[in-house]
């Protein structure tokens, strides 16, 4: 059966947490607050509830987290962004209150947007150290959040002076908007960095930096990942400019990265670059829109919508994309990556003009369920039965 949840406002972003020991949590980005949800087959209850005071836009789970369902003395931690530009580390655990740590403000962090965020330690004990984020602004920093040295930096207005030294940056700048990232998930130091124009760069955020700031992106850029057509249709002009969505298969070997632009999406074998493009391509929402995963960026034509993609943690075979375009109402569909030139699994959720947000499939064993923020509403559901 379908859950529902009222947030209480827009839901702009959730996220589900990709740990084995807290597989069952949600987190909900609405308009001032971050709210931690625990799911259950038929119902899901709040257990915690972050006010950060701004729109969240982007969201990213710490390895740092134990669900209540797992063990009693259960911990959660997790990055927000926030419209104001601002991070924020969110913490509570079964004998501590929520805490709320707000760092990369001011001339120290983003002067744009921020559209997407991610953990990058990979599976070592620097898991949930570093935090990588993207942003209009065309920057990538990756944050050490715990830093071995203390840089002093003044408070957020209204705000106590610190209890902990400030995280540090790494910034590599791209030549253009950035849209999406995503981190390996089994090694430290590889991020897929997805541009505003079509393309996906493979990049070692460990290379020594160059000497010119400027060309930064091409020092640690070890692959560029290029959907032709995607390129082609943002050359055209402002009204052809998609933001995309990146994604790595969720398996230890990760040789599979899908993404979304416009209409189209795109795979491609890592194991076999063939200079770079896909070796497969297809459309998914003719209106174009998807989530592989995407948000807007603010110059972009009022016409493009955001397309979001999603491989699925439990069953990797299958993978997801949905649509900002209220043409269809809130819509996702799924495919199976080995039938991928056959019609996907439509789940159409909800009618015009609401839309999704924003989606994640729910790590949890068994029949796979996704997590789709419509309107106001978190909606879980099976996309397949018992057989």
């Amino acid at each position: 059966m379908d859950v529902r949840h009222s947030h209480g406002t827009e839901v702009h972003v959730v996220r589900a947490c990709y740990e084995d020991d807290a597989a069952d949590l949600i987190a909900v980005g609405g308009a001032h607050s971050v709210e931690v949800l625990l799911l259950t087959e038929s119902s899901c209850k709040t257990i915690a509830n972050f006010h950060i005071g701004t729109r969240v836009t982007a969201l990213a789970w710490s390895s740092r987290v134990s669900s209540p369902s797992s063990t009693d003395e259960w911990s959660i931690e997790l990055a927000a962004a926030g419209a104001d530009f601002g991070l924020y580390l969110l913490s509570k655990s079964a004998s501590e209150e929520e805490e709320i740590f707000p760092f990369g403000g001011g001339r120290s962090g983003h002067h744009g947007k921020v559209n997407d965020m991610t953990f990058c330690g990979g599976r070592s004990e620097d898991s949930s150290r570093y935090l990588a984020t993207v942003s209009d602004d065309k920057m990538l920093m990756v944050w050490d959040l715990h830093p071995t040295i203390d840089i002093a930096s003044p408070p957020f207005p209204g705000t106590s002076p610190p209890s902990r030294p400030q995280p540090t940056t790494y910034v590599v700048k791209f030549p253009y908007p950035l849209t999406s990232v995503n981190a390996h998930p089994s090694t430290s130091k590889e991020l897929l960095v997805a541009d505003c124009r079509g393309s996906i760069f493979l990049t070692d955020w460990r290379s020594d930096p160059p000497e010119n700031e400027q060309d930064s992106w091409r020092n640690s850029s070890v692959v560029e990942l290029v959907e032709p057509r995607a390129l082609a249709d943002s050359l055209v002009g402002p009204s052809a400019q998609w933001s995309g969505s990146v994604a790595w298969r969720r398996d230890p070997s990760a040789d599979f990265v899908g993404a979304a632009y416009g209409s189209r999406f795109a795979l491609w074998d890592m194991s076999n670059l063939a200079g770079g493009k896909p070796y497969m391509t297809g459309t998914s929402f003719a209106e174009g829109g998807s989530q592989f995963r995407y948000v807007l960026p603010h110059f972009s034509c009022p016409l493009s919508f955001p397309h979001w993609v999603r491989w699925c943690p439990t069953y990797p075979e299958y993978f997801a994309i949905s649509t900002s375009s209220p043409a269809k109402g809130a819509v996702i569909h799924v495919h199976n990556v080995t039938y991928v030139y056959a019609q996907p699994t439509v789940f159409n959720i909800a009618p015009r003009p609401l839309y999704v947000r924003s989606f994640d499939f729910v790590a949890c064993r068994g029949i796979p369920r996704i997590v789709a923020a419509v309107g106001r509403e978190v909606i879980v559901f099976y996309i397949g039965v018992d057989s």
